[in-house]
């Protein structure tokens, strides 16, 4: 009976018999969610609403800007105004008559300006010519709203708070001559009360709405919000708790100013006679809530165990490698899925097992034929160099012949993986021993220059410079008439963490041809490259993409030229 029962204990059929359950749960419960829409019907209406009210207060906002914007420009504009700052500004000194007519053009303009307290007009230099205190225009405001003043061509300019006053607002705009092109004359200083703007009131109780206005750099120009503003200023919020008090945010920027309204409403203030409504909605939703709970974790729980227990045992294999996973699930797919994970886990590991041995045997094979091949072809010419230091100073033979035992000893060393590398300094040593005996074959005609960083304690693969110099001697400075130098240069890349290291000779060098020819082989992994010649090359090149074929520029990077000699690089990253 419970084998035949287990065949329907699928991952379908559990999720059909709990949505079944739930949809008749849901069917009970249509009812009380009506009203759930009925009441966002509501508040989307009133949002709606509000949302129009602040269209209409920044309206008003831009016609009270849209006064002072006209009395300020029909200041400048005036007749009088304009004659007094040509004069100044062609050189005709203005009068203290004049100045003190001014006086009155001025309080004919505020008349008409019920929010404007006063103006102030300065000269093309920043001097003032109203009132008539003797203060500069870069003393009274940041030199910078000047600056814009003069970029907006006679616009007018908010400043927002008079540093003089924060009881009131100032606002800039450049004079423009109208008889003389139109060009700066001077400037005018507009100050408002700080009361012009306000149009709602403090709140008065818990219930209140709140509203603020902000310039384009979102300082208040009025505001009855007590806390931070930016608390109401966050984008795309239209809720937000006020001492535990739910208020609709409602917001809209002019595009005649560019200030922003805003507009914070107590949602018990649209939403008042709906208290039956909100408590059926909090009952249903209390109900609704556990309900779906409960059976929603039920559910997800019975699926999602199964899945967490393998995506646990999945990430262990980055650390400790693939494990199988204990064949325990509920339902036959989870089963069927382990089974088939565990048998993937076995071959996997097998396999990686397998490869990793291949992999690691090629490469320490292909490392130690390389080397083989790299020892007797220094040692053959080591020997050469002997031969033909005995013929010509016989006297120095033991000298030679230590350096030849260090030579040997660095070279014939126990072949040890971490003896394979050794450090910067060492490697240059050698070059060095290998540079002096070549010395007593070339005598004066070579010539050498090691430079390094002092202090680079950088490991590298042993034998990667010293074929490389042993190149440029023997087909560089002897193949050539006269002295020749070969250098060896190390430099330290700390930003990309890597040494570039070069190997020069100004030998006779080597044609385009030649020099293409010897890069393809290269590519194709020819050790013999040119004419049985350039084994050293092809083999340093060899090592290094052994040693670091993970990077795209390993290698060996040569440059040559006829008559200039010639240049091998390669990189070692840190």
């Amino acid at each position: 009976m419970i084998a035949s029962l287990k065949r329907f204990n699928t991952l379908r059929n559990q999720i059909v018999f709990i949505f079944l359950i739930v949809m008749i749960l849901v069917l009970s419960i249509v009812s009380v969610c009506t009203f759930n829409i009925v009441s966002n019907l509501l508040k989307a209406n009133a949002e709606k609403q509000i949302q129009k009210t602040t269209v209409q207060i920044s309206e008003r906002v831009d016609a009270l800007y849209r006064q002072i914007d006209i009395i300020s420009k029909q200041v400048i504009t005036d007749a009088y105004v304009q004659q007094l700052l040509l004069d100044e500004v062609e050189g005709r000194t203005v009068n203290f008559d004049k100045r003190q007519a001014l006086m009155k053009v001025m309080n004919g303009y505020h008349a008409y300006g019920d929010g404007i307290h006063s103006f102030e007009l300065y000269q093309k230099d920043q001097s003032r010519l109203f009132p008539l205190n003797g203060t500069t225009l870069s003393h009274r405001i940041d030199p910078s709203w000047i600056e814009r003043a003069r970029a907006a061509g006679g616009k007018l300019v908010w400043i927002g708070t008079d540093p003089k006053d924060p009881k009131l607002y100032i606002g800039i705009r450049q004079v423009s001559l109208m008889d003389r092109w139109f060009s700066n004359g001077g400037y005018l200083l507009t100050r408002v009360d700080a009361n012009y703007f306000r149009i709602k009131e403090a709140p008065s109780g818990e219930h209140s709405e709140y509203m603020a206005i902000l310039d384009r750099q979102m300082l208040p120009v009025f505001s009855n919000y007590d806390g931070a503003l930016e608390e109401i200023l966050v984008e795309h919020q239209k809720t937000m708790k006020i001492d535990d008090i739910d208020f609709i945010v409602s917001r809209e920027t002019s595009t005649v100013t560019g200030w922003t309204t805003v507009i914070l409403t107590p949602v018990s203030t649209v939403m008042q006679g709906l208290s039956v409504l909100k408590a059926a909605i909090l009952f249903s939703g209390i109900i609704g809530f556990f309900i779906f709970s409960f059976f929603s974790f039920f559910l997800s729980t019975m699926i999602t165990r199964p899945i967490l227990n393998l995506i646990k045992t999945m990430r262990t294999a980055r650390v400790g490698g693939l494990k199988p996973i204990a064949e325990g699930a509920s339902t036959v797919e989870f089963a069927e899925l382990n089974r088939t994970y565990n048998q993937m886990v076995e071959n996997t590991n097998h396999l990686i097992g397998v490869v990793y041995e291949k992999e690691l045997l090629l490469s320490q094979a292909e490392l130690k034929a390389l080397q083989a091949q790299i020892n007797p072809h220094f040692l053959y010419n080591t020997l050469e160099a002997l031969y033909w230091s005995l013929e010509e100073k016989e006297e120095e033979l033991a000298e030679v012949v230590v350096a030849m035992s260090n030579l040997f000893r660095y070279t014939i060393s126990n072949p040890k993986l971490e003896e394979e590398w050794v450090f910067l300094k060492e490697e240059l040593q050698n070059v060095e021993a290998y540079l002096q005996i070549m010395k007593m074959r070339f005598g004066d005609r070579l010539s050498w220059q090691v430079s390094a960083p002092p202090e680079c304690r950088v490991r590298i693969p042993k034998l990667l410079i010293q074929p490389l110099v042993e190149n440029a001697i023997l087909h560089g400075v002897g193949n050539k008439n006269g002295a020749g130098m070969v250098s060896v240069i190390v430099e330290d890349d700390k930003v990309a963490s890597r040494l570039l290291i070069k190997v020069m000779d100004d030998g006779p060098g080597i044609d385009e041809n030649t020099l293409n020819s010897i890069m393809q082989s290269l590519k194709l992994g020819k050790v013999s490259s040119v004419k049985g010649k350039g084994m050293a090359i092809a083999n340093v090149h060899k090592r290094l993409q052994l040693y670091f074929k993970e990077y795209e520029d390993s290698g060996l990077c040569i440059e040559s030229s006829i008559s200039q000699g010639t240049a091998i690089a390669f990189i070692i990253p840190y």
